[in-house]
């Protein structure tokens, strides 16, 4: 595509319109852990095409063709995720059958869905465990990047930080198929952290500083995350980051930590995504919308749906043509490799 007819690659999208007989599934499956009488079978899960294409054709397909979006990278819905729910068991038997699921998706709708994955991760547990559903996912499904939960615990931070050792069995696996993570949070079970509002973004800044204090891409240089819904609080507090990095005697961001962290904009205002674009490298910012999700109103103040994104970056008065063209397009096939290798085969 051209600078001026870019491919417009919505990199956070979530199946949050999933058929109801998922649901029905997973609540059966959770009562099943305190009853195994009531326990499912997976193949007692019936979903059809024609139930996939209900529920896509009248929502994220509708939507995309109504806001000009060509791609989305899709996986399963975050909030149902619920890793702190059962054991290591529960979580990987619940993430292949949504992940096959999403998968279905992309083979229904192969020009405008890829497949993102989750994990099964599970507190306490080794996150090694998660590189069998991983490496399925990449090799049968065609993944092009995961989804990476910081807290499986849903809300009580029990795992280490991300800097640490504990997490390197999933790095070195994404370094090895050049596979990156968004860094996704799932169902707050802490009733203090509302999920949406608070749990997702504190996640997000979190883990921002998580990555600020350590040196992990000394390690791995060629690690990529995303760091979604706009970053949480690190634009809007880049100043108080920046001072950080040199409190403790960091590397300046650019270099300590933008040859390795993206942002994308999920961000539901026109003055956020302007802060955004003007504190982060527009090489650092991802288009992306994550409909249908957190926020499904109308602003009064606009007449538009919060959720759609690509207005904001329209009337952005910060970025540039060309620079328009990288968040829309040319940033998402550098950063999702697999991605670009799939459209190129394409002739896209």
């Amino acid at each position: 595509m051209s600078q001026a007819n870019p491919l417009i690659i919505d990199c956070h999208g979530h199946y949050t319109t999933a058929p109801k007989a998922l649901e029905t599934w997973r609540n059966a499956q959770i009562a099943g852990i305190t009853d195994a009488a009531r326990m499912p079978k997976v193949s007692d899960l019936k979903i059809s095409d024609d139930d996939i294409r209900e529920t896509i054709d009248n929502n994220q397909l509708k939507l995309m063709k109504e806001r000009g979006s060509d791609i989305t990278l899709f996986s399963p819905r975050a909030s149902f995720m619920a890793h702190h729910i059962g054991d290591f068991n529960i979580s990987s038997t619940w993430a292949a059958i949504c992940n096959e699921l999403v998968f279905r998706v992309s083979q229904l709708y192969p020009d405008n869905f890829a497949t993102v994955a989750m994990l099964p991760q599970s507190p306490g547990v080794d996150p090694a465990s998660c590189i069998p559903e991983l490496e399925k996912c990449v090799k049968e499904y065609g993944a092009v990047g995961i989804n990476l939960n910081p807290d499986p615990s849903g809300g009580h931070w029990t795992s280490p930080p991300l800097t640490h050792k504990h997490w390197y069995p999933i790095y070195e696996k994404m370094v090895a198929y050049d596979l990156p993570a968004m860094i996704h949070v799932s169902t707050s079970c802490n009733h203090a952290f509302h999920t949406t509002g608070a749990h997702y973004l504190n996640a997000d800044t979190t883990a921002f500083m998580q990555l600020l204090e350590g040196d992990l891409f000394r390690d791995f240089p060629t690690l990529k995350f995303l760091v979604p819904h706009g970053g949480g609080a690190a634009p809007y507090h880049w100043g108080r980051f920046r001072g950080l990095a040199m409190m403790l005697n960091k590397p300046k961001l650019e270099e300590h930590l933008l040859n390795n962290i993206y942002f994308d904009t999920c961000v539901y205002h026109q003055p956020g995504i302007d802060l955004l674009t003007t504190v982060v490298p527009s090489k650092n910012i991802l288009f992306a919308s994550e409909m249908i999700g957190a926020v499904r109103a109308i602003d009064p103040q606009t007449g538009f749906q919060f959720d759609d994104t690509k207005r904001y970056i329209e009337a952005n008065k910060t970025l540039s043509a060309e620079e328009k063209y990288q968040v829309y397009e040319g940033n998402a096939r550098r950063v999702f490799s697999r991605l670009d290798k799939a459209l190129n085969a394409k002739g896209r």
